[in-house]
């Protein structure tokens, strides 16, 4: 496998501006269109700090929703969500808000460290309620398969928080994709190359001792189900718990699902046949941080079924990030202009499609297709979505049995950095790389006592 290395002639790649606050401003383009549900959506949020924060203010502003209950296990974030919204009571601990308030919601949201997303996605699904989940779905493979399950078998509305799905301007590349408009697709580039980026990786090794955490901080609570790691200021809570295996899915495993999202709807993948991936080999050398850190550089590469959208039988999709970078003939695609350093390119027998992230589709070369027939889209909302299909409307794009899948595939890449160089060749019916057994333990993890989950 080629090597594609950060080098000074691809600075210029970096230049890209972007907000901190992840996924934050994704929706500033959308429009809510007014409804007319049969009744309000009760609705509870779990996590109200950092994208939480986002999460609930959307809620919060939709006029179809009541928010019955507001959770977080760092009292000054929920603090500062009660002042925004005294109605709704509070509480630290989710298993006892789905306890104390079965019979007063509909709906939650689930937007804390990724570790947490399936114990209170599945638990709330077995109760029947509908779920928005922040990206990823789970920490796990094994996690994702039996939640995207668990709400088929309930019947339950989900949505996986990919915001920027509902935008047209994604919306508008996936249909490119659907009617053929570059021609049959070769191959697939995908980048995360966020300025900053770094900032919110760990490159460890793990402090040898901590502190006794801030007493706003139910750091117990925030530990969950992962192991228990004593509590370090700076490092896990608030931002950088993404960088750590126990907690977080690496930065392919984060911003992936956002990339990935128009790729996959608009291609119809299935689960990948095969999946390698290549780190930067200071990580692959050191012991300590292969053992508990994400890499802060991966290149990962998915061979995909082809179908009647794809050139042959096999679709080859790399993914490239941290100081890993698209082969300059791929970004030579898009000449004279900044390439976008968080996006996808796609290449066909026809042309070439370029879908920034959060940004403008362009078809490629642009003065083949300056005449293309663009789709007429209404704008919609991602949240507003949910909500009216959680209220007997059409049903989400996004939901569970959709991005399930997808979501698979991309932590089948977190699997593969754990064991960089090999080619894992995958069977997905039955959930493992039958040529490599030892690799199978990363598709799921254990709990820690106390945290399990009843039927899982």
């Amino acid at each position: 496998m080629k090597s594609h290395t950060f080098s000074a002639t691809r600075r210029k790649f970096l230049q890209t501006s972007v907000t901190a606050a992840i996924g934050a401003p994704l929706l500033l383009g959308c429009t809510r269109k007014p409804g007319k549900p049969k009744s309000k959506l009760n609705h509870a949020c779990i996590g109200v700090g950092g994208m939480g924060w986002w999460d609930f203010m959307q809620f919060k502003g939709d006029p179809n929703v009541q928010i019955i209950a507001l959770c977080d296990v760092d009292a000054e974030n929920l603090r500062k969500a009660s002042e925004a919204f005294p109605a709704a009571r509070t509480y630290a601990d989710w298993r006892e808000l789905l306890e104390k308030e079965d019979d007063n919601i509909d709906s939650v949201n689930v937007a804390v460290p990724d570790h947490s997303h399936f114990s209170i996605a599945y638990t709330a699904i077995k109760k029947g309620k509908h779920v928005y989940c922040q990206k990823p779905m789970c920490h796990d493979v094994a996690e994702v398969r039996a939640l995207t399950e668990a709400s088929i078998k309930h019947g339950v509305i989900t949505q996986l928080g990919t915001q920027v799905a509902a935008r047209m301007d994604e919306r508008r590349a996936v249909q490119w994709l659907k009617e053929g408009a570059i021609g049959k697709v070769k191959h697939a580039y995908l980048c995360s190359n966020r300025p900053g980026i770094l900032e919110y990786r760990a490159f460890g090794p793990r402090p040898s001792h901590g502190e006794a955490p801030p007493a706003k901080l139910n750091w117990d609570l925030w530990i969950g189900s992962a192991p228990f790691r004593p509590f370090v200021p700076e490092i896990y809570h608030t931002m950088k718990w993404r960088a750590w295996q126990d907690f977080g899915t690496g930065w392919s495993g984060d911003i992936g699902c956002h990339i990935f999202d128009p790729v996959w709807k608009g291609l119809g993948l299935k689960p990948p046949l095969s999946v390698i991936a290549e780190v930067q080999k200071s990580w692959k050398d050191s012991p300590e941080r292969r053992s508990d850190t994400w890499p802060q550089s991966n290149h990962i590469t998915w061979m995909f079924p082809g179908n009647d959208l794809t050139e042959a039988n096999g679709l080859p999709l790399e993914w490239f990030d941290g100081e890993f970078y698209p082969p300059k003939e791929i970004m030579d695609l898009y000449p004279g202009k900044e390439y976008p350093a968080e996006s996808s390119m796609l290449v066909g027998t026809e042309g070439a499609l370029l879908i920034p992230h959060n940004g403008i589709p362009v078809l490629l070369p642009e003065s083949k297709y300056k005449d293309y027939k663009s789709p007429q889209l209404e704008a919609q909302n991602h949240y507003y979505n949910f909500v009216v299909a959680c209220l007997g409307g059409p049903k989400t794009a996004s939901h569970f049995k959709q991005t399930g899948p997808m979501t698979e595939a991309i932590l089948l890449g977190t699997v593969a950095i754990r064991v960089p160089d090999r080619l894992l060749k995958w069977d997905a019916v039955n959930m493992k790389f039958p040529d490599d057994p030892d690799v199978n333990k990363y598709l799921r993890r254990n709990y820690r006592n106390g945290w399990g989950m009843a039927g899982f």
